[in-house]
């Protein structure tokens, strides 16, 4: 059974719809709080939205949302959208630096030739052999560390930024942070 999203968050309200298609109906771009899906939501009628608002959008009665339209395409996402989106993952990031670095302390190789680490932007074997070998020795205790022990490391927490934004977005074929 596939969980569904229980709540999303607001990244961008376009109470007019969207500008070159033909219906005027209100629009929300959503992220979904649990599982990180782009969303499309309609909005009850003469309810108006705020970025960055919290919505509930589960199995039950909604206040706010009439019906969610779909998923979200990348191609369809707004400046305000990115902007937001990117903020979020800032957010969570920070929110969940534990399960990032209970990453670094575990991941393992995909397959024979790829390793976990490797789908991090700017991560190589090099750098994937350095924190296999330094997290043998002792486990990271946080990003900071983690970045401080191995050397010429890129900056943990963006790169996995940028991944995450990535696969949010679906432009990734192997989805290390997002279902």
């Amino acid at each position: 059974m596939i969980e569904k999203e229980e709540y999303a968050l607001v990244l961008d309200y376009l109470p007019y719809g969207y500008p070159l298609e033909k219906k005027m109906m209100p629009i929300a771009q959503a992220v979904g709080i649990k599982h990180f899906t782009l969303l499309e939501l309609v909005p009850r009628r003469g309810i108006k939205l705020e970025v960055g608002e919290k919505v509930y959008i589960g199995e039950n009665k909604r206040d706010k949302i009439y019906y969610i339209l779909g998923r979200l395409l990348a191609i369809k996402l707004t400046e305000t959208t990115k902007q937001q989106l990117e903020e979020f993952i800032k957010k969570k990031v920070i929110e969940n630096e534990p399960k990032f670095v209970d990453f670094f302390n575990k991941a393992g190789a995909i397959n024979t030739r790829l390793h976990q680490f490797e789908l991090l932007p700017g991560f190589g074997r090099k750098h994937t052999e350095a924190i296999i070998t330094k997290r043998e020795r002792k486990p990271f205790k946080n990003l900071e560390d983690l970045k401080n022990r191995v050397s010429n490391l890129p900056n943990p927490k963006k790169a996995i930024e940028k991944r995450f934004l990535k696969e949010i977005m679906g432009q990734e074929r192997y989805n290390l942070f997002t279902k």
